[in-house]
């Protein structure tokens, strides 16, 4: 059972990590295949570090983590919008032409990975009576899942933008946008 719900937990903590994915893709075509594993390593990182960080502030430092837990949404909306919003802008202003778009930056991959992952801290107050081990190995699994997902996420994109080639860029930043509402909607309204 331990291994079906992180897997579960996993292919649930990714869904965000594969549209962003999939933006990446669709904004960057012709990636080399180690660029390709970098996207998704890096999501997979970010949502492997950020249970167990819930894991030992259930541990360690819960009440500081509830003082901030309210923003949280916030901020994720922001960074999403933000750096969709400028997908969509650069897409209206001819950024959505045949040509790829501008290169991943690594500042924009942090930014995304961490907005992503944001929910995964949660996780951690889930995963809370377990050991060390079987904390560590639990975000390992959703680590290992989320680089898949994300990594058939980067490749979907890329063969989409051959039939999306004008629309690339705005059909990212939207998706970008969708997800940061989503974010907000779920930690605020609900």
């Amino acid at each position: 059972m331990f291994l079906i719900n992180s897997i579960l937990l996993g292919i649930g903590l990714a869904m965000d990590a594969f549209s962003v994915s999939l933006a990446n893709g669709l904004q960057n075509p012709g990636m080399p295949a180690r660029r390709l594993c970098l996207i998704a390593g890096t999501f997979a990182l970010f949502q492997t570090v950020m249970p167990i960080i819930g894991w030992l502030a259930v541990h360690t430092a819960v009440q500081y983590l509830h003082a901030i837990e309210p923003f949280i949404p916030w901020v994720a909306l922001g960074v999403l919008v933000y750096i969709g919003g400028g997908m969509v802008l650069g897409a209206l202003n001819g950024g959505g032409s045949k040509r790829p778009g501008k290169p991943l930056g690594f500042n924009v991959l942090m930014v995304q990975g961490a907005a992503t992952s944001i929910d995964a801290l949660s996780v951690g107050f889930t995963t809370a009576t377990y050991d060390w081990i079987l904390a560590c190995l639990s975000s390992l699994i959703i680590g290992i899942v989320t680089f898949i997902i994300c990594l058939i996420g980067v490749v979907a994109g890329q063969r989409m933008r051959s039939r999306l080639a004008s629309k690339a860029g705005l059909l990212g930043g939207i998706i970008l946008i969708g997800i940061g509402i989503e974010i907000w909607v779920t930690g605020v309204l609900m």
